[in-house]
């Protein structure tokens, strides 16, 4: 494998103007730099990233930790942060984290332990208290989707109870009168505040939804399906359903469907977060914007200016969704269709 000294010698330049054109130094002419890159090249000299860290103190890296990269909504998460990497010549180390706090506390210390120009996290599991002491030690440490009062300037939200108020108003516009929910069962933040938001605009309306009409479970397709199927075997009455997120709508749109009802004609469904899939679902869904990619962005673009020491601000980065009309949602019918199980229709097993 060829060294620096290899090629200095072959380029006929000194070990420092090499390393001057490996830590893209502006001093270096032109000229000289694409000879050496070119002789580089040539030598197939791939550069010591941890040796270029150690001078230059960056890593050229950002990481990620995510709980689910096959969620449709994480991988647009990814796909904002490794476009600003690139921006800045950078990569993105990526890291998984699923269900439990020990497994993001293990994919926090490997992307630290990587030294990364930047970290920006989506945890599920940690505590405000753990993230709260990873900012205070890291400050290149960016959070996504929590807003910690203690490090407002690291955290970049949505305001998901405003979302919940949209849902509520959107359908109360339509004329509905009995509503029901599916929420996410993960122990964090956005679940109980969308559900707080539209709590809140039902009650201006001096309309109310009782625990029974509340049910959680895992916030993808299979937990919207279960979910729903579980209002109907209780007979809970309604013509308007609001789902955590998109995920967890289209698969309570097919549990209705295969139980007999028309989505929007006698029951309207209304999302959270408009990934892709809610354009091309059938029929096309409802929802409430996220502008994820441009958070995640705005979340990678921080971690690098917190890296460089360029921003030195003290306030939180707050995001507003918006309401996307489709075709899931419609007035209400005069009259309520019963809602229960069908006799031939079996609970799909967890």
């Amino acid at each position: 494998m060829a060294t620096i000294k290899d090629v200095a010698r072959e380029a006929k330049v000194s070990i420092a103007t090499v390393s001057r054109v490996i830590n893209q130094d502006d001093k270096v002419r032109d000229k000289t730099r694409e000879h050496v890159l070119t002789v580089m090249k040539s030598l197939g000299y791939q550069v010591n990233v941890n040796a270029r860290a150690l001078s230059t103190q960056k890593t050229a890296t950002l990481g990620l930790v995510v709980p689910d990269i096959s969620d449709p909504f994480f991988a647009c998460l990814a796909k904002g942060v490794d476009s600003i990497a690139r921006q800045h010549q950078s990569q993105i180390l990526l890291c998984t984290a699923q269900n439990s706090s020990d497994s993001e506390q293990q994919a926090i210390d490997s992307l630290l332990q990587r030294r990364c120009d930047g970290i920006i996290l989506y945890c599920t599991h940690l505590a405000d208290s753990a993230l709260i002491d990873i900012v205070e030690r890291y400050s290149n440490v960016v959070v996504v989707a929590r807003n910690i009062p203690e490090i407002a300037e690291n955290c970049i939200y949505l305001d998901d109870e405003f979302g919940g108020q949209l849902a509520a108003e959107h359908l109360l516009a339509l004329g509905h009168s009995r509503f029901a929910s599916i929420m996410s069962e993960l122990p964090i933040q956005d679940p109980k505040l969308r559900l707080s938001g539209f709590k809140t605009a039902l009650d201006k309306q001096a309309l109310t939804l009782t625990e029974e009409q509340v049910v959680y479970g895992t916030p993808d397709q299979l937990g919207g399906e279960l979910t729903v199927n579980s209002l109907l075997k209780n007979q809970q009455t309604f013509t308007a359903l609001f789902a955590y997120n998109d995920a967890m709508a289209i698969g309570a749109i097919s549990a209705l469907e295969e139980a007999g009802f028309k989505v929007p004609d006698d029951i309207s469904v209304i999302g959270f977060d408009d990934i892709y899939l809610a354009h091309y679902s059938r029929p096309k869904l409802t929802t409430l914007h996220y502008p994820v990619e441009a958070i995640a962005k705005h979340a990678a673009l921080l971690a690098i200016n917190k890296h460089t020491q360029l921003d030195k601000t003290a306030h939180s980065h707050r995001y507003q969704p918006t309401l996307v009309e489709r075709q899931s949602t419609a007035f209400a019918p005069t009259t309520a269709p019963k809602q229960s199980l069908n006799e031939n229709q079996v609970e799909r097993p967890n």
